[in-house]
C-alpha cells in the first residue's frame, strides 16, 4: 500500500509541555485526512513538524517515501503548506503575489501554471488587485494558489477556512475536492467538525495523542448508543436534570437542544419528558438522530 506519510513514535516537548506524545499515524496517498482537536492539542505542532519547519524530539517520519531527517531537501520540493497565518503581500496585486511565490520555489516558467491556477481559483478577473483589498474568502484562494504553483504531491493545511465566510467556505471545498480529484493528498487541521465529515479519515487528538482514527462512519460508530434530541428550554436546566437521570448514560448541550445518550433512548424519551416538564423545562420536541462526530468528539473529550 502506498503511503503519503508514515510516523510511527513522534514525540515533540517544548520545556515541561508535551506537545505530541509518541504518536503513530499513517495517511494514504491521495486521499484527505481532517485533524480536528481543541486549542492547545498539538495540531499546528505535528503539521509544522511534518513540514519541516520544527524538529520532533523522537521518532521515525516517513513522506512520499523520504525520510524527514534526512531528506529534508527532497521532501519540501513535494509539499505545500498554507498556515493560519499566511503571509500575503498587500501591497502586490495576485500576479504579483503568486510570482512572488513561484521565486521563491524557482518554478521558472510560471506563467501557465498561474494562468492555469488563477481559473482554477476564479480570480482571473480579480488578478490585478492588490492583496489587501481581498475579501477574506478570496485571499485564501489567493493563498492556496501560492501554496499550488510548485505542483505539490501533498499541501499542508492548518485551519484553511477558520474566519472565512460560509459561502467563500463552500467555494473552498469545492477547490479542494477537485485537488483530490487530481490525486494530491491533502492533510489539514480544522475546528470544524462539518468539515471532518468531508474527510476520507478523520484524526481526533488531545494532548498530543490521537483519541480515534478512522473514516467519519466508523469513527462515527464507534459510539454504539443512537442519540436522544431535545429541543427544551432551558436548555442548560435540561443539562443538569438529565446528568442526574440513573438511566442517561451522557447528555450534551448544542444550543437550544440538548443530546441523550443511552442504552435505549426511545424506551427512555417519555419518561425524560416528563421528567424535565416537571421540573418547568419546556420541551418543544424530541427525535432519535444518529450520534454525529461532533457527539462522539465531546464524549471522548469528558471520558479524558
Amino acid at each position: 500500500m502506498n503511503y503519503a506519510i508514515e510516523i510511527n513514535g513522534l514525540t515533540k516537548k517544548f520545556d515541561s509541555l508535551t506537545a505530541i506524545n509518541t504518536l503513530d499515524l499513517k495517511i494514504k496517498q491521495g486521499e484527505m485526512f481532517g485533524l480536528v482537536g481543541p486549542d492547545g492539542a498539538g495540531k499546528t505542532t505535528l503539521i509544522r513538524i511534518l513540514c519541516g519547519i520544527i524538529e520532533p524530539d523522537e521518532g521515525d517520519i516517513s513522506i512520499l517515501g523520504y525520510k524527514l531527517d534526512s531528506e529534508t531537501n527532497q521532501i519540501k520540493r513535494r509539499i505545500g503548506y498554507l498556515s493560519q497565518k499566511f503571509s500575503l503581500y498587500g501591497d502586490l496585486s495576485i500576479d504579483e503575489n503568486i510570482e512572488f511565490f513561484a521565486d521563491i520555489h524557482q518554478v521558472a516558467d510560471y506563467r501557465q501554471r498561474r494562468e492555469e491556477l488563477l481559473e482554477f481559483t476564479r480570480l482571473t478577473p480579480f488578478r490585478d488587485r492588490l492583496a489587501d483589498r481581498l475579501s477574506g474568502g478570496m485571499k485564501q484562494k489567493l493563498a492556496l494558489a501560492c501554496t499550488l504553483i510548485h505542483t505539490p504531491a501533498i499541501i499542508f493545511l492548518d485551519e484553511p477556512t477558520t474566519g472565512v465566510d460560509p459561502v467563500s467556505r463552500r467555494d473552498f471545498w469545492k477547490i479542494l475536492s477537485e485537488l483530490l480529484n487530481q490525486g494530491i493528498t491533502i492533510i489539514m487541521t480544522t475546528p470544524y467538525l462539518d468539515e471532518a465529515e468531508r474527510c476520507s479519515k478523520v484524526g481526533m487528538i488531545n494532548r498530543g495523542e490521537l483519541m480515534a482514527y478512522d473514516t467519519p462512519d466508523n469513527v462515527k460508530a464507534k459510539m454504539d448508543s443512537r442519540v436522544l434530541e431535545i429541543v427544551c428550554y432551558p436548555a442548560r436546566k435540561a443539562l443538569h436534570i438529565l446528568k442526574d437521570m440513573p438511566e442517561v448514560q451522557e447528555a450534551q448541550a448544542f444550543g437550544d437542544r440538548v443530546n441523550v445518550f443511552a442504552e435505549d433512548t426511545e424506551e427512555i424519551a417519555s419518561r425524560i419528558k416528563s421528567e424535565l416538564e416537571s421540573n418547568g423545562v419546556t420541551v418543544s420536541s424530541q427525535r432519535v438522530i444518529t450520534p454525529s462526530l461532533e457527539n462522539v468528539f465531546i464524549s471522548l473529550m469528558q471520558s479524558e
